[in-house]
């Protein structure tokens, strides 16, 4: 059987895989991404979407951000905020949002969405964040946006 044909003008779904693209080093030690879909100036609003993996002792400290984002849990254990998290756990922080210390003695993989705040307006921010080719130091690091 043919699947329905509609008659519309609105664009086919973007269709990437993982394999795709090669890890790129993120802001936060021992944390790399894979961000298969990003803004980009000709598509400012797309979000930031797509993997994180972090090696055993990566972690992140305590900062804010105006845009919203979902986190999905797939591999490993994580204390976030003091609280334990494993595979599984999905994270909604809204906009803006503080994220709280993030720590993994076991590393691990999860799915990460970004996108504009729907209240604030802010917008995820790929070029400086997830494809750098050095990371500076965490002290030098802005953790307000």
């Amino acid at each position: 059987m043919n699947a329905p044909q509609h008659a519309t003008q609105d664009p086919p779904p973007r269709i990437r895989h993982v394999d795709e693209m090669d890890w790129e080093t993120i802001r936060w030690p021992g944390e790399t991404g894979k961000m298969l879909f990003h803004p980009t100036p000709e598509e400012p609003t797309l979000p930031n979407a797509g993997l994180l993996r972090l090696e055993p002792g990566a972690y992140h400290p305590w900062h804010r951000h105006d845009f919203a984002q979902v986190w999905y849990i797939l591999e490993g254990e994580f204390t976030i905020g003091g609280r334990r998290c494993g595979p599984g756990t999905m994270l909604c922080h809204g906009d803006p949002h503080c994220e709280e210390e993030l720590k993994t003695d076991t590393g691990g993989l999860m799915v990460i969405v970004q996108y504009p705040g729907p209240t604030t307006g802010g917008r995820p921010i790929y070029d400086k964040r997830f494809n750098m080719y050095q990371r500076i130091e965490v002290a030098r690091e802005r953790t307000d946006v």
